[in-house]
């Protein structure tokens, strides 16, 4: 198949080498071109703008917020000026609602296809494909882009006919996610500020009832204080956490504890730690216990 892949960072980088590896005829751009040099190596070709990685059957982007999404798909020289009738669009990318629901209607305004596909997991799975990929869109458009999706990840869920319920969804799980870090680096500092060796507490989690890849995995990196080099940044977080509070807003659905965790990334942005593994928020709840973070 003729794919484009828009967006190289850790995670776009790492999946668009999946779709190499099962023989695809892969065109990749990115901003910072220097990023495309491995996949280029491993017989890919450079586009010198979206668009014109977008002029296969199927193009994904993989970028960091609503404005870079923006950009490379409505930009000049953008997907959608690149992408022929019928083509499809997916978006991996972490966006609001509002913007996904902008995508499709942009694009179905053209004759193109939109998809929202973001997806759960760290570059580590992406470079395996092992992600979690949960998609929306019109049925024909998700069916045709079922094969490229179910290579990225270990299971493909279809949660809907409209491309935005897979983005709200995607918040949903990162709200999970983040929620589930502070509760793990509050056990952490109680349990430390016992005298329980910070070990001991990460294997009776994750070896009873918390065995969870959640528990296990930002466990880990919590109990290993492995925050540099991050998997996915504070700054991500960030990002994330106001468009679940802005998703909350818009439906009238309070939600506390994202506010909560919201705070925790801001702090850990004041405290100069933006690029870190968004796991650094334990060092906070650990000095808050008078613990050394």
């Amino acid at each position: 198949m003729e794919i484009g892949f828009v967006g190289l960072g850790p995670m776009g980088s790492a999946m668009a080498g999946v779709l190499l590896r099962h023989g695809h005829r892969l065109t990749v751009w990115n901003r910072t071109a220097e990023k495309a040099k491995a996949l280029v190596a491993a017989g890919a070709r450079q586009a010198a703008t979206p668009a014109e990685a977008a002029r296969g059957d199927i193009v994904l982007t993989s970028v960091a917020n609503d404005a870079a999404v923006e950009s490379v798909a409505l930009g000049p020289d953008g997907v959608i000026g690149g992408l022929r009738a019928g083509a499809i669009h997916v978006g991996t990318s972490t966006v609001s609602h509002a913007l996904s629901e902008r995508l499709a209607e942009e694009h179905a305004a053209r004759g193109q296809r939109y998809v929202a596909a973001p997806v759960l997991g760290r570059p580590p799975a992406a470079a395996k494909g092992e992600l979690f990929v949960m998609a929306a869109g019109e049925p024909a458009a998700v069916a045709d882009a079922r094969p490229v999706l179910e290579q990225l990840g270990q299971r493909l869920f279809v949660v809907g006919e409209r491309p935005a319920l897979a983005n709200v969804l995607k918040l949903c799980c990162n709200f999970l996610i983040f929620t589930t870090i502070e509760q793990l680096s509050e056990v952490f500092a109680l349990g430390e500020k016992s005298g329980l060796d910070r070990a001991t507490i990460f294997e009776v989690l994750t070896g009873s009832f918390f065995g969870a890849p959640v528990h296990r995995n930002y466990g880990r990196l919590i109990l290993e204080r492995a925050y540099d080099p991050p998997g996915a940044t504070v700054d991500l977080a960030v990002k994330d956490t106001q468009l679940v509070l802005q998703a909350g807003e818009a439906l009238s659905v309070p939600m506390p504890l994202a506010s909560l965790v919201r705070d925790r990334f801001l702090s850990a942005v004041a405290r100069g730690e933006a690029g870190l593994d968004f796991t650094v928020i334990a060092r906070q709840a650990a000095e808050a216990g008078g613990l050394e973070g």
